[in-house]
């Protein structure tokens, strides 16, 4: 069993599906790292979900702006999780902000003191939740082969910028952290 808290940032319809305006191009491959990585963390592992806010506020105001297609309700199909993980979440945490390291996924982490991140996408919600983790004083794993952005620079970038927080952060793979915990 691996050490810490898997956090599942994102992986939802809205950036799965080609046709959405969030797609992640490399989602699939994002998603069979989670899938490896899932049976080392059991329990230890919450999914989270990026939300609009029913009244945007402040800059969030033109951000939708920007995006007004994603004003919409909780329960919106484009908010739920993709098909592979719908039965696999056993812990949801729901945020209307990029970064997930809320009170409520800080109590699941507990006194682990290591939060392993994956999911979508790197360099916006994964970012945004290292560093606030990290600051916390967490020590921050980022799996690189479980994680996507929005392309491959930005997501090689976003490593890049993470890498530089050693040793609150570091970029792994799935493979580096699974032979970590041992046979």
């Amino acid at each position: 069993m691996t050490a810490g808290h898997l956090a599942v940032i994102d992986m939802q319809r809205v950036f799965a599906d080609p046709a959405s305006p969030w797609a992640t191009p490399r989602y699939a491959d994002a998603v069979a790292g989670v899938r490896s990585l899932l049976p080392a963390f059991a329990d230890r592992a919450t999914f989270t979900r990026f939300l609009a806010p029913a009244n945007p506020a402040g800059a969030w105001r033109a951000y939708y702006a920007a995006w007004p297609f994603a004003l919409q309700p909780p329960d919106a199909e484009l908010w739920h999780l993709s098909e592979e993980f719908a039965d696999l979440a056993h812990h949801v945490a729901d945020t209307t902000t990029f970064g997930k390291w809320t009170p409520e996924l800080a109590a699941r982490v507990g006194t682990d003191d290591r939060l392993v991140l994956a999911g979508v996408s790197t360099e916006c919600c994964v970012l945004s939740t290292a560093l606030a983790a990290a600051d916390a004083g967490m020590e921050v794993l980022v799996v690189a082969d479980a994680c996507a952005g929005v392309d491959d620079d930005s997501h090689l970038k976003a490593l890049q910028i993470m890498e530089l927080y050693r040793p609150l952060v570091r970029v792994t793979t799935v493979d580096e952290l699974l032979a970590e915990a041992g046979p």
